[in-house]
């Protein structure tokens, strides 16, 4: 039986999964194709990797999807992913919805067109009772913002310096309510955290792979499922049978 038909058997399986979803445009270029058909392309992909979680029984997914740097790019990039968004939530929203998946959003939702606003805001509402897989869509999302914006709160909360921990920043970010990632993949082999979820990233594991998005299939997947069950997570701590060993 070949590697990429054996039955998954992990120890460990991350309840959340994160993914950088890179390489939609190098892969588009690779074939003479405008980048638009790399992010379309990467988006059916999310179809496979939202089945493979249901599968495998990650109950977390976060998709880096838009970040607040990518206003920068090209307008119509900027407006060709808006409209793949749009078109993802009409096309999709009612399997997804059959399939228990509840949606959320993290980011600025302000910025976007008010008709995408309404959208995504109807989605949530639609799939916020779904337990089955709960993803959290990261569009016009950056990591230091989502801190900015913590702070701006807590400040305006009133609540005192010192009563500030961990704890409650956490309640503050868009993810509240959601497990720190146990695992982040980032696809296309770059070795940048990209201003993702750079708070709840603290003790998260990282799989980096060269394949680009598009082509990070439910087998791709499974590997870095596996390489992340092989790990030893000690949080800064030190491995029990290595301090008795040096104890010996």
């Amino acid at each position: 039986m070949s590697q990429a038909t054996q039955p998954l058997s992990l120890s460990k399986m991350p309840a959340h999964v994160a993914i950088i979803m890179d390489g939609n445009g190098r892969w588009a270029l690779k074939r003479g194709l405008p980048r638009l058909a790399g992010h379309k392309a990467g988006t059916e992909n999310l179809r496979r990797i939202i089945k493979a979680c249901v599968e495998f029984g990650v109950k977390y997914l976060t998709i880096y999807a838009f970040s607040t740097e990518n206003w920068g790019r090209p307008k119509e990039e900027v407006l060709g992913l808006m409209r793949i968004l749009e078109d993802v939530i009409d096309r999709e929203l009612e399997e997804l919805n059959q399939q228990g998946v509840q949606l959320r959003h993290i980011g600025q939702l302000e910025r976007l067109p008010g008709f995408l606003q309404e959208k995504v805001i109807s989605a949530i509402e639609k799939t916020k009772h779904n337990q089955q897989l709960i993803i959290n869509i990261a569009f016009n999302y950056g990591g230091r913002d989502e801190i900015i914006h913590a702070i701006q709160h807590i400040i305006r909360a009133g609540i005192p310096a010192e009563n500030v921990t961990s704890d409650l920043v956490s309640q503050y970010l868009y993810t509240a309510g959601n497990p720190d990632p146990d695992l982040i993949i980032r696809t296309s082999g770059e070795l940048r955290i990209s201003n993702f979820l750079i708070w709840q990233a603290a003790y998260s594991e990282w799989y980096v792979t060269p394949t680009y998005w598009p082509d990070f299939d439910k087998d791709e997947f499974k590997k870095a499922l596996e390489s992340y069950a092989n790990r030893d997570r000690r949080y800064g701590k030190v491995n029990s049978t290595e301090y008795e060993a040096k104890d010996d």
